[in-house]
């Protein structure tokens, strides 16, 4: 599993989705794959969530993990429906200690130095910083980051066309999550074409110099 999450962060801009029907997820995979992104973060703020990612997942050509993930079940769950990776909010002990005992990867959300020395004693390099920008963006993430050069961040949360060339810039930066183009409104009213657009343009901007 930790080769297929490298993937995604190859890709440098994992779409965050919250999709609250699963016949959706057919259209916004092929909408993503046309745009260049050909992986998604499917949080569990729906209960669709479990049929998305298997429905993406069973395509063979998505890299498809879960988000918002709270409790362990929910990791179960994910994992179960084929997820790849898994994506917390914060850093829940418990949960994580079950993902790397199971060799899953896993991104708690960090958003303080204690939390990067929790993620530390866990073993991980990688972590997420949430909600980056109500924490005071990239100013804030150069601050905290600073002492744990070995530690990479995605940050997530407020991120968008506007402000993610800024925090790819960023050396600690692996890849950063974000919602603009995959955004509810946009799945539920059907606008596909759209989204593919929109990737495209976020594709763009990820491989912009320096980027």
């Amino acid at each position: 599993m930790w080769e297929q999450f490298r993937k995604v962060i190859q890709h440098r801009i994992i779409p965050v989705v919250t999709i609250g029907n699963a016949e959706d997820a057919t259209p916004l995979a092929e909408a993503l794959i046309a745009g260049g992104l050909p992986c998604a973060e499917i949080t569990f703020r729906t209960s669709a969530a479990p049929a998305v990612i298997e429905s993406l997942t069973v395509r063979g050509d998505m890299l498809v993990g879960a988000g918002t993930v709270l409790t362990i079940e929910q990791a179960q769950t994910a994992v179960d429906a084929g997820a790849c990776f898994i994506v917390a909010p914060g850093l829940n002990p418990k949960m994580v200690d079950y993902c790397m005992a199971h060799a899953i990867p896993v991104t708690p959300g960090v958003a303080t130095p204690t939390d990067i020395a929790m993620a530390l004693e866990f073993g991980l390099d990688i972590v997420k910083f949430f909600p980056a920008e109500a924490f005071g963006g990239l100013k804030t993430l150069q601050a905290i980051s600073a002492p744990y050069g070995m530690m990479q961040f995605i940050p997530t949360g407020g991120i968008n066309e506007g402000n993610v060339v800024a925090y790819l810039r960023h050396p600690q930066v692996a890849a950063v999550g974000g919602s603009w183009m995959v955004s509810p409104s946009l799945i539920s009213g059907g606008q596909f074409e759209t989204i593919t657009q929109l990737t495209k343009e976020a594709v763009a901007l990820s491989k912009k110099p320096d980027g």
